[in-house]
């Protein structure tokens, strides 16, 4: 299984997917993320895969958010609605997948990379981490109460209101304070380290691994919010003047200015 922009591959029972747009810093298209979720459908029902790393291509990023080009056709709340929805789906499979999943982060990890990274069991970055949400300074839209909890539960009430409505970025040393990510290494052995790493699944219990990871889900599960009681926010920020100037400046590089409108 392969495309252009999102690789896939098998070795040693490890599977390897990577996110392929490094002229973008691997920004997310709709097609990747058709493609991730299929892939963690069919990763699933793998008995000969034992563990999953998830990485960026090029060094420079992890995966930068969602193409923000593809925001320039809103203009219903059903496109912010759906939007969101699809995202908590794709992360939504991927935090449920019955394997240990690995994020192998260099660079940037912001936005939709940062919900990618959350759902992982594991995360292992290079000193060049830069970790957030910055909506506040570069879109004006909002996530989902399904990632706000996830951030929540990451790094707790005070650092997320740092994330979302300061638009902090956390470096490595920050991340790893925060218990972002679990260790740290120079990017020229990382992809080494966390090749050992994943490999020391195939000694572990299978069932265990399975259990310990579906019991940690459902303890998270009982303590989100309804999809659906963000939507209000959702469809106001997507909706706003605000945003569709946002997009615009990104697209045709216009100049704007904060409304709240």
């Amino acid at each position: 299984m392969r495309s252009d922009n999102l690789l896939f591959e098998v070795c040693e029972g490890v599977a390897w997917i990577g996110f392929n747009r490094p002229e973008s810093r691997n920004a997310m298209t709709w097609e990747m993320y058709d493609g991730l979720e299929t892939v963690c459908e069919q990763l699933a029902d793998d008995d000969n895969v034992h563990a999953v790393v998830l990485h960026g291509v090029g060094g420079e990023a992890f995966v930068a958010g969602t193409d923000i080009t593809q925001f320039a056709t809103f203009d219903a709340p059903e496109d912010a609605t759906g939007y969101e929805r699809r995202i908590d789906r794709v992360v939504g499979k991927l935090e449920a997948l019955p394997k240990p999943t690995i994020a192998m982060i260099e660079g940037y990890c912001v936005g939709g990379g940062a919900a990618l990274a959350m759902v992982c069991d594991f995360r292992y970055a290079t000193p060049s981490l830069k970790f957030g949400v910055p909506i506040a300074r570069t879109l004006g839209n909002s996530l989902s109460i399904t990632n706000v909890s996830r951030l929540i539960d990451m790094v707790g009430i005070a650092r997320t209101k740092e994330v979302l409505m300061m638009a902090r970025l956390f470096n490595a040393d920050e991340a790893q304070q925060a218990g972002l990510v679990n260790g740290l290494f120079e990017a020229e052995v990382i992809a080494d380290e966390v090749t050992s790493i994943a490999a020391e699944f195939a000694n572990r219990a299978p069932l265990t691994l399975q259990a310990s990871k579906a019991l940690v889900g459902r303890v998270l599960a009982q303590r989100r919010a309804a999809a659906d009681a963000s939507d209000d926010w959702v469809i106001t920020c997507y909706m706003s003047d605000d945003f569709k100037a946002a997009v615009n400046k990104f697209i045709n590089k216009t100049p704007f200015a904060w409304t709240g409108k």
